[in-house]
């Protein structure tokens, strides 16, 4: 489906929804969307707010807010639609290279809560900037390993 659909009906009647959300809403077809991609679980279509043209949320269908929440199997299924997208975005399109993004909370830039996944084309010349790094000072690589390896 590559135009803007109305269709309200949902194939899955199992889905879990959020009446206040509107990625909810775009997956009961009650907010219009330009879909790319559709299955039983996922949902793909155009950002209205693109960084650059094509740019495509992936979605869960079944309402969870984040990858905190996300079941592990919607997790990869999730994955295996953004896979899709990204490979036809390339193929579609004439971008230089792909950015695949997911924002968690406020602080990482997450404004709606209902998890996706920005599959973002990208150009040599688009000018968007990559994230600065950091660099550790002695000692402090050791500590976050012990931190995140405790977690796990």
């Amino acid at each position: 489906m590559t135009d803007q659909t109305k269709d309200s009906t949902n194939q899955n009647t199992n889905i879990n929804h959020n009446e206040d959300c509107v990625f909810c809403k775009i997956i009961d077809g009650t907010i219009p969307a330009y879909k790319v991609y559709e299955d039983d679980e996922t949902l793909a279509f155009l950002d209205i707010k693109p960084n650059n043209f094509g740019q495509t949320l992936v979605i869960p269908k079944d309402h969870t807010e984040n990858i905190y929440t996300i079941p592990p199997e919607a997790l990869c299924r999730l994955s295996l639609a953004v896979q899709k997208v990204a490979v036809a975005i390339r193929n579609g399109t004439d971008v230089d290279g792909i950015n695949i993004i997911m924002n968690n909370e406020p602080a990482a830039g997450q404004v709606i809560y209902h998890a996706h996944i920005h599959v973002i084309p990208r150009l040599n010349d688009d000018g968007l900037m990559h994230w600065p790094s950091k660099e550790y000072k002695e000692g402090d690589m050791q500590i976050y390993q012990e931190k995140i390896k405790a977690e796990l």
